[in-house]
């Protein structure tokens, strides 16, 4: 690997543990103040470092209890459909182009 991946990997690496401070059942959220539209995307984007994060800490979940309905559920699911999605795409435009 070159200097310029391994830069990338480790600013991804960073980023993802620095954001991954808004993690569903953090104590953010409440009966007053409840997870919302883009939180329900944030959270299904961080689904999978939810789950093992969770693994560690009961407090962690990959859902966020105390959100507004099915707005957060919308962002949630079109999160995670949208981003996993995404990682087949390039993986098959990698296979094409090998």
């Amino acid at each position: 690997m070159n200097k310029k991946k391994i830069t990338l990997i480790g600013m991804l690496i960073f980023t993802t543990v620095i954001l991954a401070g808004c993690m569903p059942g953090d104590g953010s959220c409440n009966l007053t103040d409840r997870a919302g539209i883009f939180s329900g995307i944030w959270h299904g984007w961080i689904a999978p470092i939810s789950l093992i994060r969770g693994l560690f800490n009961d407090n962690i979940r990959v859902y966020e209890v105390f959100n507004n309905g099915w707005l957060y559920d919308f962002g949630f699911y079109i999160a995670v459909v949208g981003g996993f999605g995404s990682i087949n795409i390039i993986r098959n435009k990698k296979k094409e182009r090998d």
